[in-house]
């Protein structure tokens, strides 16, 4: 995997970890225009990994063709986050041990309407694992500090 941008390695995989938002992917559409979309994620390793149901279009398009982009950024400044472009490979296999930890990193209570919706059709959801071939990093934490809270 090619790493550029701001931070190292270490730093990437950090900001990924602690980050509980849904990740951007972008994958080939019908007709081969891009289609953006939002995911939860888990990092484990060097991959990461998301789920949706069997049925899902996304799951079409993947396996038509499973070149992607990706970012994981926030709305709010100061701006930084990680994007880049991986091969993502579906993984039936996997579907319900990782929605699972999914809900875990999303602190969805196992006991709420969401949680037993989702577990319901655990049977049917499959793994996204995504690999990254290319990451960059970008942080504008000090060229925007005093843009967010201006010194009086």
């Amino acid at each position: 995997m090619k790493i550029s941008g701001a931070w190292s390695e270490a730093e990437i995989a950090s900001f990924i970890d602690q980050a509980v938002i849904p990740l951007r992917l972008a994958v080939f559409g019908g007709g081969g225009i891009p289609l953006p979309l939002s995911l939860w994620f888990l990092r484990i390793d060097r991959a990461l990994w998301c789920a949706t149901s069997d049925s899902a279009q996304l799951v079409k398009y993947l396996k038509a063709d499973g070149r992607c982009g990706f970012e994981l950024a926030g709305d709010t400044p100061p701006y930084r986050g990680v994007r880049g472009q991986a091969i993502a490979s579906i993984v039936p296999a996997e579907g319900g041990r990782i929605l699972i930890r999914l809900m875990e990193r999303y602190s969805i209570h196992p006991n709420s309407r969401l949680a037993r919706v989702l577990t319901a059709k655990a049977d049917k959801e499959i793994a996204i694992r995504i690999d990254p071939d290319w990451i960059t990093s970008w942080d504008f934490s000090q060229r925007m500090a005093d843009s967010i809270n201006p010194k009086p």
